[in-house]
């Protein structure tokens, strides 16, 4: 394995999904719970992200995401270098409590 698929990444998706009938408030609930079961934390209201080690693992998220989308709305995928996820600034409010406790490093003690 090279060190290039070895750097820890962040995978963001957001979505913006309708909830305007019972069948597509089902399909966001499902989408949801498959996203925090699949590892990934709220970072804001449809906005979703989770630490991957590398561009393989990378490629197995988004095969995993692929296989669970609605059917409908939007949903968008983004891979990001750690070092780019951190050079993020917070331009309003405050970082939420899983944001300070949990980063990069931490991931290698699962």
């Amino acid at each position: 394995m090279s060190k290039q698929t070895r750097r820890f990444m962040r995978l963001l998706v957001f979505f913006d999904l309708p909830v305007t009938t019972p069948a597509f408030k089902r399909a966001y609930v499902v989408f949801r719970r498959f996203l925090l079961k699949d590892g990934y934390d709220m970072i804001q209201w449809s906005v979703y992200g989770r630490v991957v080690n590398g561009t393989d693992s990378a490629e197995k998220h988004l095969k995993r995401l692929a296989n669970n989308l609605p059917k409908e709305g939007s949903i968008r995928y983004l891979q990001l270098t750690e070092k780019q996820f951190t050079s993020m600034k917070l331009l309003v409010g405050t970082r939420s409590i899983q944001e300070k406790k949990v980063n990069a490093d931490q991931m290698l003690l699962f």
